[in-house]
């Protein structure tokens, strides 16, 4: 069972949930998950003895649930505390329930993968080429993806030889990028895609992956070259790469008459066009 297949189970009309736009991130209501997990006819009590014994136990899954307003069974809104993705398999973890195994299971399943993965990369890169065949991929794009993630690698290891933090400042450098190859933020771009939580890349045609390499690659060599001290001139040298990308995108969409970032991902249109085959 995958991470998304797992939430998607939840993700229905028995557990109330919210998309926060600003983080990014999906919250579900703590007491619907419990209340399908246990069973319980008060999952409301069950909670609350749950979470003060978790909080004995100094787990922080108590200690850091927000709460959000959400709409109660007489139609009003009421504040309850909710999980991201993170706190809610923790969550599962702790529920003593068969409904609770599969996922726990998986799990198990993905640990020890990811240690598998440690100890032989490859593993993890033929695992990631599996991923996209089943999702619907072409060889190609998949190729082409899997040399996106080498690239972002080495534009990574660049920002961290020269000072820049993990995070925010990774997010405002690649905002940089983004928008001066393709007119968009990273967040605007995945507006525009229809996306939430999935990666942008993931649902990129391959011109827009390879112009999102190329200006990643070019702001890896021209860093390399000016050897930026200080975040703005970072920023100066994310917004050069992007630049050069986005004069290569216009030449190229004046060429073809065509439009390179658009709503579609290569998945969609590899079966546009078997379907136009077919």
């Amino acid at each position: 069972m995958r991470q998304d297949t797992a939430i998607k189970l939840f993700n229905d009309k028995q557990i109330r949930t919210h998309w926060d736009d600003d983080q990014e991130k999906w919250f579900f209501s703590v007491v619907d998950v419990v209340g399908v997990l246990t069973g319980s006819p008060n999952p409301r009590k069950y909670w609350s003895v749950l979470k003060t014994r978790l909080k004995a136990e100094g787990s922080q899954l108590a200690t850091n649930c927000s709460q959000l307003k959400m709409p109660s069974s007489d139609g009003k809104f009421y504040k309850t505390d909710v999980a991201d993705t993170e706190q809610l398999f923790r969550l599962i973890q702790s529920i003593p329930s068969p409904k609770a195994e599969p996922f726990k299971l998986w799990l198990a399943k993905t640990g020890s993968e990811r240690i598998d993965e440690i100890e032989d990369p490859e593993i993890g890169i033929d695992r990631l080429m599996e991923t996209y065949l089943r999702k619907g991929y072409s060889t190609s794009w998949i190729n082409q993806r899997l040399k996106s993630i080498e690239v972002r690698k080495e534009l990574t290891d660049e920002w961290e030889n020269c000072g820049v933090n993990k995070g925010q400042e990774y997010a405002i450098l690649t905002d940089e990028i983004t928008k001066a190859w393709s007119g968009f933020t990273t967040k605007q771009y995945k507006n525009f895609k229809a996306l939430k939580k999935e990666n942008l890349r993931d649902h990129m045609t391959n011109l827009e992956l390879v112009l999102n390499m190329l200006a990643e690659a070019t702001t890896t060599e021209i860093s390399k070259e000016k050897k930026p001290k200080t975040f703005n001139e970072n920023q100066k040298i994310a917004k050069q790469g992007g630049t050069i990308a986005g004069n290569t995108r216009r030449e190229i969409e004046a060429k073809s008459g065509k439009r390179i970032v658009t709503k579609g991902n290569a998945k969609q249109l590899d079966r546009k066009k078997n379907n136009e085959l077919d």
